[in-house]
């Protein structure tokens, strides 16, 4: 495992983080708690050091799956959580105060709810799950993070940046007040390079890449025929054609490669760890399979510029979210 620092935070974290929504345990179906924990110490053998949670994820569930495999990890594992809108609306709507969404009290009361589902006393980074900039000059936000940093309980503080708008962090960017930024970034959502990434190197802006393979998109294994299990987050998010429009666009960036599909994870990663900005990139991984072979790509390095410059051809800015 390769490492970088997260921004301005000091943490030097592996390249290849643990996306922990998937372990939550609720929207995720075909997995369970064992199978979950044993790719989770899988991955921190191999050098994983830097997880990414929410309160959100299982109500609880993901994050006490978390700390228990960190207070037993014997050493430094870097842990990211975050706060959940109190209206429980994804992504921030336009128009909602804050007051709907992050009052002061609610935060405080969330990061403890989070230190108590983890079992830790302090939290490395604590995040807003939802961003609007309308809410940049309020104060609620700022003072209740400052509370918790000052007060210990919370080192670093950051956002997650609302579904395919990363523009919409430049401003609080600006401000100084946060540490790190998590944003859609793959080989089909490349916008946050425009504007984002430019700003996060000038600002030294941790930068935590998610989603990099689009939900299972870009792991080649989606097509008109795969079903997923009622109630799994994937049968809305590829519903209708989408599958068909995947696999689509899939069989397109194969050809243009000239590599099947086994290896495109693989790319996938890679591509988002080929830009200077990403400190990071969290793919899920509930299986050991998926742990061994997503750790190892930190070992393959930058993809070359040739490649790189054919993916940017395969750029396809939608929204599945919605």
């Amino acid at each position: 495992m390769k490492y970088r620092m997260l921004g301005r935070t000091g943490f030097e974290v592996g390249e290849i983080g643990y996306g922990a929504w998937g372990i939550g345990g609720i929207q995720w179906l075909g997995g369970t708690d064992s199978e979950s924990l044993t790719a989770l110490r899988r991955a921190i053998e191999l050098g994983l050091n830097f997880i990414d949670t929410a309160l959100a994820y299982g109500d609880g569930h993901s994050e006490q799956l978390v700390g228990k495999v960190v207070r037993e990890a014997g050493h430094r594992i870097y842990v990211a959580t975050k706060v959940p809108p109190k209206n429980q609306l994804w992504p921030a709507r336009p128009g909602i105060g804050i007051e709907k969404v992050f009052p002061h009290d609610y935060i405080l009361r969330s990061a403890e709810r989070s230190l108590r589902n983890l079992g830790l006393e302090t939290i490395d980074l604590l995040q807003l799950h939802v961003w609007n900039p309308e809410w940049i000059a309020r104060d609620d936000w700022r003072r209740a993070l400052e509370e918790l940093k000052g007060s210990g309980k919370v080192r670093t503080v950051g956002i997650s940046i609302n579904d395919h708008q990363p523009d919409s962090a430049l401003e609080i960017i600006a401000t100084g007040l946060i540490d790190t930024v998590q944003v859609i970034y793959n080989i089909f959502d490349q916008s946050p390079e425009r504007n984002l990434f430019p700003l996060a190197i000038a600002r030294n802006i941790g930068v935590i890449a998610r989603v990099p393979l689009d939900e299972g998109g870009l792991t080649g294994k989606i097509d008109e025929h795969t079903r997923f299990a009622p109630g799994d987050f994937r049968e809305g998010y590829f519903q209708g054609d989408r599958k068909r429009q995947v696999k689509e666009h899939v069989d397109s960036l194969l050809r243009d490669l000239g590599v099947d599909a086994a290896g495109l994870p693989e790319i996938a990663l890679r591509f988002c760890l080929s830009h200077p900005a990403v400190s990071t990139v969290i793919p899920g991984m509930r299986s050991l399979r998926n742990a061994e072979a997503n750790c190892a790509v930190s070992d393959k390095g930058a993809l070359p510029e040739e490649t790189l410059a054919a993916l940017r051809r395969h750029a396809w800015e939608r929204n599945f979210y919605d």
